[in-house]
């Protein structure tokens, strides 16, 4: 087995546009649920809304990249107050039933041949990043070095994703620091007592449902920037990927997402080179192919074991996850 391609495959992932879009919107899905108490299921909806918002205002209306960026957040608040005007009075569980539908009942608006002429259905939508491109300030070359070498392009990518997540993890916590930011944890703990003290409830949940909204549709932006819009991309299974990085990295904190992108996506990366490769070198008794779902297995056991014996996360504590019980 070549350890040397699989150890740096795994390290590429460190700094992976895919790593930085996950923190992002478990960033965004740590307000809704971390800090606000909402069971929100549909995260995977405010990331393709940002990312269709982003590619269609180029294709279609001739956006600049950074106006395409505002339409691709306004967005995700706007489908944050469409969300949380009829849900947000529900109880947790019929809150997350009700996310979990709406995500893929968006996902399916985006695939369907009614919005063909600006979604191109099921075969998404590339060909919109030369107006980004075009605003790189890194002349042509490479950079870095070993696993985390770049062209001028990849570099850009990374640096504008970087900046967006530092950006986004600095509102966190400057917004959880505030008296706002005060209430929303009230509200996680006993939105009763909340309310009883004169605060309206339902328009502090609306306004978080649209901060941690905006942040996801910002990474889903970022997940695009290097390649294109797949529909596929935006099934159930990115919310509960989203799920199992906040719970690892730790709900209620403000670096416990991004600490949970990097670590899942580098045990996923390992994984998905680790395991072919011994199938392949007939250390397991299964094809290539079949190992490589094993991760995914693997994945969903990690995930129990989080639950059960440490659902505060890796930077969490027991106090500020007793809402959970």
């Amino acid at each position: 087995m070549d350890f040397g391609s699989i150890f740096g495959n795994t390290a590429s992932y460190l700094f992976s546009p895919t790593t930085i879009a996950y923190a992002l919107a478990a960033t965004g899905l740590a307000v809704h649920f971390g800090y606000t108490g909402l069971l929100n299921f549909g995260m995977a909806a405010f990331m393709a809304i940002g990312a269709y918002g982003y590619a269609i205002s180029i294709l279609t209306f001739g956006f600049p990249w950074w106006a395409a960026l505002l339409v691709g957040l306004l967005g995700g608040a706007v489908f944050a107050l469409v969300l949380g005007i009829p849900t947000l009075r529900l109880r947790a569980d019929y809150l997350a039933i009700a996310t979990i539908a709406t995500a893929e009942v968006v996902r399916l608006l985006f695939v369907t041949e009614l919005f063909k002429d600006w979604t191109n259905s099921a075969g998404g939508l590339s060909g919109y990043h030369q107006s980004f491109r075009d605003a790189n300030p890194f002349p042509p070359g490479t950079y870095g070095f070993g696993p985390w070498t770049y062209n001028a392009t990849d570099l850009w990518v990374r640096v504008v994703g970087l900046i967006s997540l530092a950006v986004a993890v600095l509102v966190v916590w400057a917004l959880m620091r505030s008296p706002w930011g005060r209430v929303l944890k009230g509200i996680r703990e006993d939105e009763d007592a909340v309310r009883s003290l004169g605060k309206n409830v339902f328009a502090y949940k609306m306004q978080a449902l649209v901060v941690g909204g905006v942040i996801g549709a910002l990474g889903g932006v970022v997940f695009i920037l290097p390649s294109a819009v797949i529909p596929g991309s935006y099934s159930t299974s990115l919310t509960f990927f989203l799920w199992t990085i906040l719970l690892l990295g730790g709900a209620a904190t403000v670096l416990g997402p991004t600490l949970g992108a990097v670590l899942f996506w580098v045990v996923f990366a390992f994984l998905g080179a680790l395991l072919p490769a011994m199938a392949n070198a007939g250390y397991l008794p299964m094809s290539g192919a079949q190992a490589d779902v094993v991760r995914y297995i693997v994945i969903g056991v990690v995930l129990m074991l989080i639950v059960i014996f440490r659902p505060q996360g890796i930077l969490g504590n027991k106090r500020e996850m007793t809402f959970v019980k």
